[in-house]
C-alpha cells in the first residue's frame, strides 16, 4: 500500500522557518515527480513547488523563499520554507506524479499525503 505522510507543520510567527517533510512507503519515488500543493480554508488547492530527479520549480510566490529536496535513500522529500508570511497559511500536500507531466495541476498528481497544516502569525 502506497503511503504520503507530511510532517513538520505547525505555528510560526512571521518571517520565521519551518522545514516539512513528506515520508514515502509501499513504493519508491526516484524517478518521479514529488510535488507539495497547500490549500488555504476556502480556496483551491495550490502548487507550491515539484522536483524531479535534481530539477526544481517553484510557484511565483514562494520563489526564493521555499526551497525543494529529496533524499531518494530515505524516499523522503522535503519543503524547507523560510521568510514565512500570513498569506503562506494553509494545509500543505505531498503529493507524487508517476507520468512526470503537468506538474504545476493537482490533477496530474497519483498518490497524496493527508496534509500538514502551516499557520503563520503576524
Amino acid at each position: 500500500q502506497v503511503q504520503l505522510v507530511e510532517s513538520g507543520g505547525g505555528l510560526v510567527q512571521a518571517g520565521g522557518s519551518l522545514r516539512l517533510s513528506c515520508t514515502a512507503s509501499g513504493r519508491s519515488f526516484d524517478r518521479n515527480t514529488m510535488g507539495w500543493f497547500r490549500q488555504a480554508p476556502g480556496k483551491e488547492r495550490n502548487f507550491v513547488g515539484s522536483i524531479t530527479g535534481t530539477y526544481t520549480s517553484y510557484a511565483d510566490s514562494v520563489k526564493g523563499r521555499f526551497l525543494i529536496s529529496r533524499d531518494n535513500s530515505k524516499n523522503m522529500v522535503y519543503l524547507q520554507m523560510n521568510s514565512l508570511k500570513p498569506e503562506d497559511t494553509a494545509v500543505y500536500y505531498c503529493a507524487a506524479n508517476i507520468r512526470n507531466t503537468n506538474y504545476k495541476s493537482p490533477l496530474a498528481y497519483n498518490y497524496w499525503g493527508r496534509g500538514t497544516q502551516v499557520t503563520v502569525s503576524s
